[in-house]
């Protein structure tokens, strides 16, 4: 009799525990999906330093709002079915960005402006309407880019789709 009152008591503890710990760990997974939903990323600090190197090598002397395009086209890239799903991948992918290709992206730490045209494209301003690609006309690029619909210009960059 007394070991069936003390199972009982002990039911009665152990479920309620048991609910409450399934049900905080699925609020707490689907709290973190739905902070990455917005961007693809593994690591939202790794993240954060690539877009501002890549930004540095790509989009040094260039407006503000240009430095946050090329962010925000490598985050757009991440988002499509076309390209790889992390930004890492978006930039390493081979021949994708001169400063990769060249080491530019290494050469310098990014400036300031650098850091927070990464943040701003992270916290979702995209000046580039969507693109997924941008270019400079000023610079010899495969005419395959031209074939592209412009989307806008930012200081000496094209973006496009």
């Amino acid at each position: 009799m007394r070991a069936r009152r003390s199972i009982s008591i002990l039911l009665v503890v152990l479920i309620p525990l048991s609910i409450f710990l399934f049900c905080s760990r699925n609020i707490a997974r689907r709290t973190l999906q739905a902070r990455t939903e917005d961007y693809a990323v593994s690591s939202w600090n790794g993240d954060y330093m690539l877009l501002a190197r890549l930004v540095s090598g790509e989009a040094r002397g260039e407006p503000f709002p240009g430095q946050v395009g090329v962010a925000a086209v490598i985050l757009n890239r991440a988002k499509h079915p076309k390209f790889p799903p992390t930004v890492a991948g978006v930039i390493f992918q081979p021949g994708a960005f001169e400063s990769v290709s060249n080491g530019q992206i290494w050469a310098s730490y990014p400036s300031r402006s650098n850091f927070n045209a990464a943040r701003e494209a992270l916290n979702g301003w995209d000046p580039t309407y969507g693109s997924l690609y941008f270019w400079n006309p000023y610079k010899w690029v495969s005419p395959w880019v031209w074939t592209r619909r412009v989307m806008t210009q930012i200081g000496r960059h094209v973006f496009g789709k």
